[in-house]
């Protein structure tokens, strides 16, 4: 398997002007597997208080232009310290050079602290590896190339293991079509870059590749679902989106989305509903570089009677496992479907997984009209707390039957204690027209909290949706007495972000919002959290200027809270 040759060769700084202000540039380079000088570059703008402990929120950006011109891909660092002056304010730009139009996608789920942010780019099939210990400063640390991961491609999300290493869910299949051999010695056919079949990769701090596994069963898997354009001779739903990981029960869990390259075009989108994938698989990952498939589950179909030919369980973009000891159950949530599934057990070599939430009983709660449904409601960010008390849930608004008017997205969240209480035997299940609009009626089934809806902008160049927060994430950091941070399984606030993939005809109006949660008082919108032009709520991505200059609008998608090593306990 190809590595990474890294040669960090030095930090430049120099003081240049930019759109609005004086920024320190600092560099840091790596040398990719190609030979080629991969950059980070950091445009550092001057703080009050600097030395001050602060929080920060880090958001993975393209420029909204698609990559039509020459404008960067950057991760903005944004100052998320309540109360402080800089409150919202852009103060740092990392750009990530020499590549552009790379479709900046998702990092992982949550950070903690000492570990590397892992920043996956679609389009180029790269994984950038970002050292974060100094913030509001990132330095490169690794590059991850296509030809690094020859067996897989489109990198979608991130897992990062104790050890600091990271799983990686790649949805694509290998850079060229035919047989394709892993680094366990496994080999697979795929239909070529953006197909089928996926593949899981675990990825070094340095960027290098320590092991790519087939996502796919070696047979062929449920052909009468498992579509595949052009077709495969063993038939796969393996294109890897949501992954997580429960390292205690040596089990990783991944959702199945859809053979991608028939989604990146509106006017030439497959309309052949076996591309939309209703499967979930589990990995045994005992051995963490050769991970085992265990499980291939196609969620079952629900109760919604609609027109259209959308199911429940189609397109599973995300999963999500509890955390503590005494549980074992995992989530799953479907963006097409707009339903959350649950199983009690992921070490079961038969996971019994049962819709128990449907979308439209969150609409329900502030459109009593039955105008929106969680039928094509976009559902995407899934997250349990660290207490595993609450389920998380960020919705994109994005049905295309529905003028922008009518469209909205959400965020909404759950009390999942009493079905993870039922232990292996829960007798919530949604299978009736009234649980639908209303909610599980079994005593175990989760509670609606509160539902924040979030009204998104024209998506699209032709302006075909409006949409709202598609991923998101948990502020796992608490301020102590002695202004450092310290991680909380409480969790107070969420981020989200109002950005798809605009190649698809689903974009969003490029804004960044913090959400407050408290269990009691449920979600509000954090209004001090303002963008530093328009003044407005949210951190509007729409903008001239920024840290490295007069560069317009960029579009935000991966989102993720972090502390500078010297600040967090």
């Amino acid at each position: 398997m190809a590595g990474v040759l890294l040669a960090m060769v030095g930090m430049l700084t120099a003081a240049v002007p930019t759109g609005s202000a004086h920024a320190e540039v600092t560099t840091s380079t790596v040398v990719g597997s190609d030979g080629k000088v991969y950059r980070a570059t950091n445009h550092l703008v001057p703080l009050p208080d600097r030395h001050r402990p602060r929080e920060w929120l880090l958001a993975w950006a393209g420029d909204a232009d698609g990559g039509q011109g020459d404008d960067p891909d950057f991760l903005a660092v944004i100052d998320a310290t309540k109360g402080s002056r800089s409150y919202g304010r852009v103060v740092n730009t990392a750009v990530l050079s020499p590549q552009v139009g790379s479709e900046p996608h998702h990092m992982q789920y949550i950070w903690h602290a000492g570990d590397r942010v892992y920043a996956g780019a679609m389009f180029s099939d790269t994984t950038f590896v970002l050292d974060v210990s100094k913030l509001p400063e990132v330095r490169l640390a690794g590059i991850n190339l296509g030809a690094d991961t020859p067996c897989a491609s489109i990198p979608d999300a991130y897992w990062v293991l104790r050890d600091g290493t990271a799983y990686g869910s790649y949805m694509g299949g290998p850079d060229v079509s035919g047989p394709c051999t892993y680094s366990n010695g496994e080999t697979r056919v795929g239909n070529g870059f953006a197909g089928s079949p996926g593949g899981i990769v675990r990825i070094g701090e340095d960027g290098r590749t320590l092991s790519e596994t087939p996502a796919s069963a070696e047979d062929a898997e449920m052909p009468e679902l498992c579509g595949n354009v052009p077709p495969l001779p063993k038939p796969s739903c393996a294109n890897p989106h949501g992954i997580q990981a429960r390292e205690d029960l040596n089990r990783l869990l991944v959702s199945d989305f859809a053979e991608v390259r028939n989604y990146l075009d509106p006017d030439t989108v497959q309309l052949d509903p076996t591309l939309l994938r209703t499967t979930v698989r589990i990995f045994d990952i005992a051995d963490r570089d050769n991970p085992k498939l265990v499980s291939v589950t196609a969620l079952p179909a629900g109760p919604r009677q609609d027109e259209a030919v959308f199911e429940e369980n189609q397109m599973v973009m995300e999963t999500t496992v509890t955390n503590r000891r005494d549980h074992r159950g995992a989530f799953a949530g479907t963006m097409a479907g707009g339903a959350i599934y649950y199983t009690p057990d992921i070490t079961s070599p038969d996971p019994q997984w049962r819709q128990v939430f449907d979308n439209t009983a969150a609409y329900r709660e502030f459109d009593p009209s039955g105008v929106l449904s969680g039928q094509l409601s976009g559902g995407s960010w899934l997250q349990t707390s660290p207490d595993d008390r609450y389920l998380f849930n960020a919705v994109m608004g994005s049905d295309p039957r529905l003028t922008p008017e009518q469209n909205s997205g959400m965020v909404y969240v759950l009390d999942i204690r009493a079905l993870l209480a039922s232990g292996n035997d829960p007798r919530c299940r949604i299978d009736s027209p009234e649980e639908v609009t209303g909610g599980g009626v079994e005593p175990d089934c989760p509670a609606l909290v509160d539902v924040l809806p979030i009204k998104g902008g024209v998506g699209g160049p032709q302006g075909r949706v409006a949409v709202g927060p598609h991923w998101g994430a948990m502020d796992n950091f608490a301020r102590g007495w002695d202004g450092r941070y310290r991680e909380t399984t409480e969790i107070k606030r969420l981020a989200t972000a109002n950005y798809f993939v605009a190649q698809t005809g689903i974009d969003g109006d490029h804004r960044v919002c913090v959400i407050d949660f408290d269990g009691r008082r449920g979600l509000a919108l954090d209004e001090s959290f303002r963008d530093e032009n328009d003044k407005s709520p949210c951190v509007n991505f729409d903008r001239e200027n920024w840290p490295h200059g007069p560069r317009g609008g960029a579009r935000p998608h991966g989102v993720l809270f972090a502390v500078a090593d010297a600040d967090v306990r």
